[in-house]
């Protein structure tokens, strides 16, 4: 199903909060709102780059959770497929036509594998990571049952303390227990480091990368050394791509953030000091939301609260005001700072999220606009989608 049909019978303001070719001002508060002449350079300047440093693009789903901005992601940038982290986000992805999913975690849930396997049937290549020997196995026998193939990734710990293997011994032995493995395929290793993502200096965030990158050279020296050359080695995200796209051993980047930026991923810098809201990235992604209340001098309130920002990466940023500021959030209201009293009732101010991953997860529709108007109305396809 399409985003066209689901607005069929839609009704603005109960089921959506606006529709194609309305204005604007009318979009119905709080809401999800993309700039879509944003969006579109931020995903071209993100595929020319993977291109002019010979990476592929694997744009990350988990961020976004939409089928839409996915395929835009493919046609406008060149994104070779999809990153999920969980099996039911995977079959969004497949049931929607994304023909390359990888799920860059592991599966161990019987149901959960049961599922993974089945999804070949659909058309789509489905790669997963794996970590445990055990795991293997299990893959195997859900993947013969249903007489398909799963390509698998070694995942190596890079520095985050979560998945992964430790040593360049430990993915050897695994990635050897895959290649005996009917029904497996050894396609390489995930090297992603999340925990240095967000780190404000360049400097910090390269000293985390140069550990996790001479992992993954001795993992890949080890490999090659067995005959297991991977032909994948997966990983970089919006605060490290430099590093992997540069190191000599990545091939393919998992980037998301990029695309709509938020405030936290905005304030850390690039190497020469600028934050990369300001000239790398373009914020795209807001929430929409309106003024209700002047009730108390020096403050309003608005319509977006906790049920629809996530607060765990910090309060969000008013986009384009130095004048007021958002300082408060409780279930249904904002709290934003007017020391002169500028704002009017019903008017709108977009919100730049501090982590849009959550945020847009809490939402049903993104509203795309360009030029002061509605120009598409797209579902959160994978909302929810967690297990």
């Amino acid at each position: 199903m399409n985003a066209t049909t689901e607005l069929t019978g839609c009704e603005v303001g109960y089921d959506i909060p606006a529709v194609p070719g309305m204005d604007e001002a009318d979009i119905q508060t709080p809401c999800l709102m993309l700039d879509l002449d944003a969006l579109e350079r931020n995903i071209r300047k993100m595929g020319e780059y993977a291109r002019a440093h010979g990476m592929r693009h694997r744009s990350h789903g988990k961020m976004h959770k939409s089928v839409d901005v996915q395929k835009l992601q493919e046609s406008l940038g060149g994104a070779v497929g999809v990153c999920c982290q969980k099996v039911s986000e995977a079959e969004v992805f497949a049931r929607g036509g994304i023909a390359d999913i990888l799920v860059s975690n592991q599966v161990r849930d019987p149901l959960k594998i049961d599922r993974l396997a089945r999804l070949p049937r659909s058309g789509s290549r489905i790669t997963v990571c794996v970590d445990d020997l055990a795991n293997v196995a299990e893959l195997s026998v859900a993947a013969q049952r249903h007489g398909t193939t799963l390509d698998c990734l070694v995942e190596i710990d890079c520095g985050a303390r979560r998945c992964g293997v430790a040593t360049p011994e430990e993915a050897v032995a695994i990635a050897r227990a895959i290649e005996a493995a009917p029904s497996l395929a050894f396609a390489g290793i995930q090297a992603y480091q999340g925990a240095m993502q967000h780190l404000e200096s360049y400097a910090d965030r390269k000293s985390r990368l140069d550990d996790a990158i001479a992992l993954a050279k001795a993992t890949v020296e080890a490999l090659r050394a067995a005959g297991l050359a991977p032909a994948i080695v997966s990983g970089g995200g919006t605060g490290s791509y430099p590093f992997e796209s540069g190191s000599g051993v990545y091939n393919e980047l998992q980037c998301g953030s990029y695309a709509f930026m938020d405030a936290d991923y905005g304030r850390i810098r690039d190497r020469d000091g600028h934050r990369i809201d300001q000239g790398e990235w373009e914020n795209a992604l807001f929430v929409l939301t309106s003024v209700m209340s002047r009730a108390r001098p020096g403050q309003a309130v608005c319509d977006a609260g906790l049920k629809v920002l996530s607060l765990d990466s910090g309060l969000p940023v008013v986009h384009g005001r130095d004048d007021v500021s958002y300082v408060n959030a409780s279930d249904e209201h904002g709290v934003i700072e007017d020391r002169h009293g500028v704002l009017r009732i019903n008017e709108k101010l977009k919100l730049v999220p501090g982590h849009c991953d959550p945020t847009c997860n809490l939402h049903d529709w993104y509203v795309g606009v360009r030029n002061g108007k509605v120009e598409a109305v797209w579902p959160v396809s994978a909302r929810g989608k967690s297990y």
